[in-house]
């Protein structure tokens, strides 16, 4: 088999660092972008692709139709997110954003380097055997964009079973060039769990008389904690944060009612579902004991991202033959984060990982996260995260030709 070589990503490079900083400069939120839309258009304009864009969301769909497709009737999808966040750009560059918004979780890169894959596999398309699905997604900043693509069809694109998917995420803070992922969990599941206590009002110098929710809603907080820490594992965790509480007009009124929006993380689908059904459960009688009543929403906005065993290894495998042993790290524990793409690895079987773009030459002690406004990617990798995704899709496609070839397993 041929496929895109170090040389090829090498002579795409600038093409590459334009696009993305041009993308960069004019970020764009939600599920509305169609400035990027418009880039990547523009991007893959004159290449041989089944292009469609989205019905809701400024998606683009590309499909790159194998030479030798018809010996597999497979095909591997490839994705990148597009959308940027709601934050003033504090990075100094020279290309930085003016509007407001800002690239500060990368997406600029993975839309990027999806574009290079794209080119460097269509150049080696008559020796593909099977399609690729290039999925550039809106959205996935709180915005369910992947689920909303799955919805318009992007999983049946190429009309053909996909075999594969697979997706990479840029970290600001993580060594340039290497690559971290691992079988099984990977990121978290996200809920969210809303309680209002719903109490008595009074005067602060007679809470006898009241029912006080703020009290009650204080107290729940740590009686939360405590259960998880006695009723779940603590190697399938749960990650349970209070991050708004709101109760009360004046220091010297008991108020009605109180209201805390909580953050839960797990896992596993396991854990997910049991969080689901028995912290609500937890909330309800620990106030009904104290004599006060709730309103309680719990919803899983975003399932765990999960990773096939064989397909994280052969993700990290396909980065250490292109790149070397040292610079591939299986990590030992998931991400608390959460991530979209975990609708469509719940669908198809393949893996998801991170690689690093820290800006090269700056101390550790000074790179900050993603989502920082100081969040600082560098992009001279971007022609090896085109050349991985490429090989990523190509040498998926000829694996399943291989067991294609084998017949069927007795």
């Amino acid at each position: 088999m041929t496929l895109p070589s170090a040389a090829d990503a090498s002579a795409l490079l600038p093409q590459l660092q334009k696009i993305r900083r041009s993308l960069h400069r004019n970020p764009e939120v939600g599920l509305d972008l169609p400035l990027t839309q418009r880039t990547v258009l523009d991007a893959l304009d004159g290449l041989d692709l089944d292009v469609t864009t989205g019905e809701r969301l400024s998606s683009v769909v590309a499909v790159l139709r194998g030479g030798r497709r018809e010996e597999t009737h497979a095909a591997v999808l490839l994705r990148g997110d597009m959308d940027a966040l709601p934050i003033i750009e504090e990075t100094g560059f020279d290309f930085a954003s003016d509007n407001g918004a800002m690239h500060a979780c990368g997406h600029d890169l993975h839309t990027t380097g999806l574009i290079g894959a794209v080119h460097l596999l269509h150049a080696h398309r008559a020796d593909l055997p099977g399609d690729v699905v290039f999925m550039f997604q809106p959205g996935e900043e709180g915005f369910d964009g992947a689920g909303k693509m799955i919805d318009e069809g992007v999983l049946e694109a190429a009309g053909v079973p996909l075999v594969g998917a697979y997706g990479v995420h840029v970290s600001a803070d993580q060594e340039p060039g290497h690559a971290y992922s691992r079988p099984g969990s990977y990121m978290a599941a996200f809920s969210r769990f809303d309680v209002t206590v719903l109490g008595r009002g009074g005067h602060a110098a007679r809470p006898e008389n009241a029912l006080d929710p703020i009290e009650a809603g204080a107290a729940l907080i740590g009686q939360l904690q405590e259960y998880i820490t006695r009723r779940f594992n603590i190697f399938d965790s749960v990650v349970l944060t209070v991050g708004m509480f709101h109760g009360g007009t004046a220091a010297n009124i008991i108020p009605e009612s109180a209201e805390l929006s909580i953050s839960v993380r797990t896992f596993s689908p396991e854990t997910t579902a049991r969080a689901e059904e028995e912290l609500p459960r937890v909330a309800r009688e620990f106030l009904a004991a104290h004599g006060l009543g709730a309103r309680i929403a719990f919803e899983t906005l975003l399932p765990a991202t999960v990773n096939d065993d064989a397909e994280a290894q052969f993700f990290l495998q396909t980065f250490e033959d292109l790149f070397g042993a040292d610079r591939v790290h299986t990590v030992a524990h998931p991400r608390a984060g959460s991530e979209d793409f975990s609708r469509v690895l719940r669908r198809v079987p393949g893996s998801y990982g991170h690689l690093g773009a820290a800006m090269p030459g700056v101390d550790a002690a000074a790179q900050e996260v993603n989502h920082s406004p100081r969040a600082r990617h560098g992009d001279d990798g971007l022609g090896e995260q085109a050349l991985f995704l490429a090989h990523l899709a190509a040498r998926r496609l000829h694996r399943e030709l291989d067991r294609s070839a084998a017949g069927p397993r007795s």
